[in-house]
């Protein structure tokens, strides 16, 4: 289990790190482009969700707890793209099977 940070411990929210290291990917490549977009994620601890504006001037922290670097899978790192660039924002995806192409006819939204 991995912990993502946005600004300060008191706005961090726990992800698995596998998934964790997916949307690190999509942040680093949004944020490279200097697209800003709204994270929406669920508390882990069933307390509801937490929205986070993601913004380049607000310093993130990605915290693996693991030692292993995950395997990626290409196909989920599209699909959280196109999640990432929606009306909705990024939110986290259920895994693809690696060999699926990302569903860029379904309606985003």
């Amino acid at each position: 289990m991995g912990r993502f940070i946005y600004d300060t411990n008191a706005n961090s929210v726990d992800i698995d790190d596998r998934t964790l290291a997916h949307l690190r990917i999509v942040m680093m490549n949004k944020l490279r482009r200097s697209e800003p977009f709204m994270f929406d994620v669920e508390i882990g601890d069933g307390s509801g969700r937490r929205s986070f504006w993601i913004h380049p001037s607000v310093p993130i922290q990605f915290h693996f707890f693991g030692s292993r670097q995950p395997r990626i899978n290409r196909a989920w790192i599209e699909e959280l793209m196109l999640s990432a660039s929606g009306p909705s924002g990024l939110t986290i995806l259920p895994e693809p099977e690696e060999d699926e192409a990302p569903a860029t006819d379904r309606a985003i939204g």
